[in-house]
């Protein structure tokens, strides 16, 4: 009496999908996988993250063999 049978969770199935439908239960599920998605997000490192962006931001200039980082600024009107 402890534990159900496959028919037993099969008829539950049924049941939940025509109380909420199959729409509803699909977006419950979306909405779970994306915060299951956020929270792992979340859960990085942002040193090691920062540190991927810096390399990709920052443009290089080769002269003469030396690869010279530079800095792009926008001009501000006065």
């Amino acid at each position: 009496m402890g534990s159900f049978s496959i028919w037993h969770w099969l008829v539950v199935l049924v049941i939940v999908m025509l109380v909420f439908g199959t729409k509803k239960l699909r977006n419950v599920g979306s909405d779970l996988g994306g915060a299951v998605k956020g929270f792992k997000d979340g859960m990085k490192d942002p040193n090691a993250e920062k540190s991927a962006e810096d390399q990709v931001d920052k443009p290089t200039q080769q002269v003469s063999g030396q690869t010279i980082d530079v800095e792009v600024k926008e001009k501000t009107k006065s």
